[in-house]
């Protein structure tokens, strides 16, 4: 069973959101993890590619679309495009991935948002059901 962590943060934007999966990113690459971002559409996968580059000066984060080298420590990608297993999946989605099983730690990002609580209580029980390790984070 996976460690799901579940980040949830005192904003409710977006931006603050999509800041976090980065830093966590950039963390658990530091530590030599591989690691998948995995978000709704392609226009969010697309704004996190830029992100990643531009969220803290002098930020150097290798990443890739899916698709592009798969042989880059982090890749990011969107709806149900599956990927493969990685040590770390930072999951911007309403839903579970249907592929989270199949990766060690999962990282749940949530905004102080309403909507987006609601929907992380019910991934929070989905997780619980499901028999994973699961803690969270008030940031």
């Amino acid at each position: 069973m996976s460690q799901v962590d579940f980040y949830v943060l005192e904003r409710v934007d977006e931006h603050a959101r999509n800041t976090l999966a980065c830093k966590l990113a950039e963390k658990a690459w530091r530590l030599e993890n591989s690691i998948h971002i995995h978000t709704m559409s392609q226009a969010e996968a697309e704004h996190l590619d830029e992100l990643l580059w531009t969220f803290r000066d002098g930020s150097f984060v290798p990443h890739e679309l899916v698709g592009g080298d798969t042989n880059a420590p982090i890749t990011i990608g969107f709806g149900d495009v599956a990927v493969e297993a990685r040590d770390l999946l930072i999951t911007l989605c309403d839903d579970i991935p249907s592929f989270a099983e199949s990766f060690p730690r999962v990282a749940e990002l949530v905004t102080s948002d309403e909507n987006c609580r609601d929907k992380s209580r019910k991934r929070y029980a989905i997780y619980r059901d499901r028999g994973h390790t699961l803690e969270t984070h008030k940031i």
